[in-house]
């Protein structure tokens, strides 16, 4: 007797799939609006396998015992034993055939988009130029600073760190500061209240825009190797060193070449199986 939609273990496992797609939680967390969310669009995700892998293209794809066993032991080695991934299996209605039947209908499936995929044009170097240029926006990269800093905070239950104590306790720091990257650091280190005081108070490359106003302020008005003043944000007393300026610039085709022809390729394999499962709808 061939068992109906709702009980093909094909289906529960894509319901299972896509409730955590979906929704990032196991099918027993939905709530009864996200189970006829998962249901509507499991069943759906199923008639549409179920053309391809009734296609002309699908007879002859088999996927091979070791790629289903591979596939199967890497899903079992994220539970800590296999009495673990048992009782995840049972809790969504599997047992280990079931399972490895649901896990062999989607390698199979996958096998087949992918033969399919496959007929989709060649991205060429033209191809990666165009977008390049048509796309420059996308390859600016802002100027940024590197930047470190000592920070006192102002903390009213420590005499140490009361206001007044704050600031004068950061500008005995500062009168001594010279712009020195090794001595600037060794003070962050020993005396600052960031956690970037693990650093030699180092905050990194940042853009405009990223700091507290009164810090991205400072920043961007200062020269490279120049210590800035006093400067007070909510977190308390800052005093910054710009370490390093880099200037706004475009970032090379030669860099993003590669990562161009990736998005470009896998969106004409996209769209090459998009079309083709459309022309299998009745």
């Amino acid at each position: 007797m061939t068992p109906t939609l709702e009980h093909r273990p094909e289906l529960a496992y894509i319901e299972l799939r896509t409730a955590l797609d979906s929704f990032e939680k196991p099918l027993g967390k939905l709530d009864e609006a996200e189970r006829r969310t998962v249901r509507a669009r499991s069943a759906r995700a199923y008639e549409i396998g179920a053309r391809a892998l009734a296609s002309d293209q699908a007879p002859d794809v088999h996927v091979p015992r070791e790629t289903l066993d591979h596939a199967l032991a890497e899903i079992r080695g994220r539970y800590p034993d296999e009495a673990g991934f048992a009782a995840e299996l049972e809790a969504h209605g599997f047992d280990l055939a079931s399972f490895r039947e649901a896990l062999h209908r989607e390698l199979r499936l996958e096998a087949v988009l992918d033969r399919v995929a496959n007929r989709s044009a060649q991205v060429s170097d033209l191809d990666v130029k165009l977008f390049y240029y048509l796309h420059l926006e996308r390859f600016q990269v802002p100027e940024s600073r590197t930047v470190r800093q000592i920070l006192i905070t102002i903390n009213p239950d420590y005499p140490e760190n009361t206001r007044d104590q704050a600031r004068q306790r950061l500008q005995a720091l500062a009168d001594d500061l010279t712009g020195d990257v090794e001595q600037f650091a060794a003070q962050a280190s020993r005396h600052s209240e960031c956690p970037s005081a693990m650093k030699g108070g180092l905050v990194g490359k940042v853009p405009r825009g990223t700091l507290f106003a009164p810090l991205d302020e400072a920043l961007f008005g200062m020269k490279a190797g120049q210590v800035s003043p006093i400067v007070e944000t909510e977190m308390g007393f800052h005093v910054l060193l710009c370490e390093g300026i880099h200037a706004a610039h475009t970032i090379p085709l030669t860099e993003v070449e590669g990562r161009i022809r990736e998005k470009l390729e896998k969106r004409r394999r996209s769209v090459c199986q998009r079309e083709w499962l459309k022309g299998l709808e009745p």
